[in-house]
């Protein structure tokens, strides 16, 4: 295990870069100098060719209290703006990375949950946007993820109350993906990151899926068959791969990864 920073821990499992907060003095705020660090740590995980996938959590009792407004008052050199934002940083990568949210998930927490690729959630996690009872407006993107994550209602009332939503509820809505008992969670998120296909196609997947986000159907069903055409493939790969993802569905074994 390695830091970034004080309060940010990295450790390799394989293919998959664990990345933990922890500060949990101050509930995982991200103060400039972590919210730096995970920016620093997401970029360069994506820039690793060895790095197939990233999980992002925290130590727990909660995942983050968002960003640390205590000390955003005390100077410019905390300030936590648009260009400040580990939130876009994640929304730009190529790598998937999970979020493993193990507690309360709060504002710009929230945020950063809602730009991964996906989320698995403890049985423990609780979320809510409070930008509006602290006065303040999101930066990072909220208004734009949370309506397209659990539609424009729900995302009105979770804003403009700042109630929180529990796991079993956050599934329902479809802003997260899993829920798992507490002491699954770091587990799950890892098996399911190990899960994720090593090829290149992974990463032209989430593009495809980005610029869709901005477009119509046609639009979007455009964009794909544009990325798509005259593009050559290894013949022989593609049926090895095949093969491979046949008999792993059948429960056979699978070349690479023996018995299943």
């Amino acid at each position: 295990m390695t830091d970034v920073g004080e309060h940010l821990h990295v450790e390799d499992h394989g293919g998959t870069r664990l990345l933990t907060i922890d500060r949990p003095e101050a509930r995982n705020a991200m103060h400039a100098p972590l919210r730096r660090a995970l920016r620093a740590a997401l970029t360069e995980a994506d820039a690793d060719d060895a790095v197939r996938t990233v999980v992002l959590t925290a130590v727990d009792p909660v995942f983050s209290a968002g960003v640390d407004f205590k000390l955003v008052e005390r100077g410019p050199d905390n300030a936590a703006g648009p260009a400040d934002n580990p939130a876009a940083t994640l929304r730009a990568m190529r790598t998937p990375v999970i979020c493993a949210v193990n507690g309360a998930c709060v504002s710009g927490a929230l945020e950063v949950a809602l730009s991964a690729t996906f989320v698995v959630a403890s049985e423990r996690a609780r979320f809510a946007d409070t930008h509006a009872r602290l006065g303040v407006v999101p930066t990072w993107g909220l208004t734009a993820l949370l309506p397209r994550a659990v539609g424009a209602r729900t995302a009105r009332e979770m804003s403009i109350t700042g109630d929180f939503v529990g796991a079993d509820e956050a599934l329902r809505l479809g802003l997260v993906n899993h829920v798992v008992a507490h002491d699954e969670l770091l587990p799950f998120a890892l098996d399911l990151a190990g899960r994720v296909a090593p090829t290149a196609a992974v990463g032209d997947m989430l593009e495809l899926y980005r610029r869709g986000d901005d477009l119509t159907l046609a639009g979007a069903l455009a964009a794909e068959a544009a990325f798509s055409a005259g593009r050559r493939y290894d013949l022989d790969a593609f049926t090895e791969a095949g093969r491979a993802t046949a008999a792993r569905h059948r429960g056979g074994t699978d070349p690479e990864e023996g018995p299943r």
